[in-house]
């Protein structure tokens, strides 16, 4: 049928859109062949739309304004949200630069300013506390080039995540924020040529790469506003339970939870992670090689506080799975929390990935 663009103006009201009617927005805030009303016209007003494709023959079918209205309500919400999801993006991001300054000041002798490092990392936590989904992204934020600073500022959210979940008090939450962005600050007194080197380290390198957890204490040992048992957790982030950990081969009760606490934050982080020797894995991936390849390194009781953030699923949570299959969550076996039983979005079928362990969950699927 002929159409033909107009610029739209109140004689228009009942002529028919001959296409949808995008305004910056991912879905059409007028459909296709709906008939323009007072309303429609009003909406075309407030978005600056004056130049619209209608239909020579006016005969079209109504398209009603409470649809119409319910697609803009829809729109308006899903980029509210967006926005939202940008914004801490955003504010992370300047987190990750600003710390990369501090670490360059680290790097050329300066002491550590907790006060600024608390200013970096404290905005951000209120925020991911109160929206533990936003943990899941920090991965993706990172890249291979300056992955030290994301890494350094995102084991210290997930950090607080865990002791969140763990139950501690807001203040143990935000000095296990501090700490953890603080736990590798000694990378700063490695060489870079050792630090960044994109070769195989040979044991000179890799012997003083793991003395980074001394540097790091070093670092903030004078430190007033850190409490004693956060540097403590700090020199022992690399120490596991079952003693083949570093620098000091600590074992058991001789490690203390916050270092748990932040081990994992940094391993989970750093598996997570694009590096550039190795690719990122799934955090359903890696929260199931932290429990099972590596048992009995970890305080069980941290490692289940982990998993409980990462498997908590509601019933229809649109997911990815590791063969690019899309599919709904439909049942939570609790002996397998990873591997829910999951619907596929194509063909209906229901996949129990506790039986199939070759496919697992990629990502969730936020929209």
């Amino acid at each position: 049928m002929e159409a033909t663009y107009v610029n739209i103006d109140e004689s228009y009201i009942g002529k028919t859109v001959a296409q949808d009617i995008f305004a910056n927005t991912q879905y059409p805030i007028l459909k296709k062949d709906t008939v323009i009303t007072e309303e429609h016209f009003h909406i075309l007003k407030v978005f600056q739309i004056s130049r619209v494709l209608l239909y020579k023959d006016f005969g079209k079918k109504v398209v009603s304004i409470e649809n119409t209205k319910k697609n803009i309500e829809e729109e308006i919400e899903k980029q509210t949200f967006e926005v939202q999801t940008n914004a801490f993006q955003v504010e992370y991001e300047e987190a990750v630069s600003q710390y990369k300054k501090e670490f360059s000041n680290w790097e050329s002798g300066a002491k550590i300013d907790i006060v600024k490092i608390r200013g970096i990392i404290l905005p951000l936590i209120e925020k991911i506390l109160a929206d533990r989904s936003i943990m899941f992204d920090l991965n993706s934020y990172s890249n291979p080039k300056d992955y030290m600073y994301h890494h350094c500022v995102a084991t210290g959210l997930i950090s607080s995540v865990i002791a969140q979940k763990l139950g501690f008090d807001k203040g143990v939450i935000l000095q296990m924020a501090t700490a953890g962005s603080l736990a590798d600050c000694g990378m700063a007194k490695i060489p870079a040529r050792i630090r960044d080197k994109k070769q195989a380290l040979n044991q000179a390198e890799f012997n003083e790469i793991r003395k980074h957890p001394i540097y790091s204490f070093q670092l903030v040992k004078d430190l007033p506003a850190l409490k004693e048992d956060m540097k403590q957790a700090i020199i022992e982030h690399h120490e596991r339970l079952d003693g083949s950990g570093y620098p000091r081969g600590l074992k058991l009760d001789n490690i203390s939870v916050y270092s748990q606490i932040i081990a994992i934050a940094d391993t989970f982080h750093a598996m997570t992670s694009e590096r550039i020797y190795r690719s990122k894995e799934s955090p359903f991936k890696v929260v199931e090689m932290i429990k099972e390849s590596e048992f009995g390194k970890f305080n069980i009781k941290v490692v289940s506080a982990l998993m409980n953030i990462v498997v908590d699923l509601p019933i229809g949570t649109k997911v990815e799975l590791s063969n690019f299959e899309r599919g709904e969550v439909m049942f939570v076996n609790q002996f397998s929390p990873t591997r829910p039983l999951v619907k596929l979005l194509n063909t209906g079928n229901i996949i129990d990935l506790s039986q199939n362990r070759g496919i697992y969950i990629e990502r969730i699927l936020t929209n």
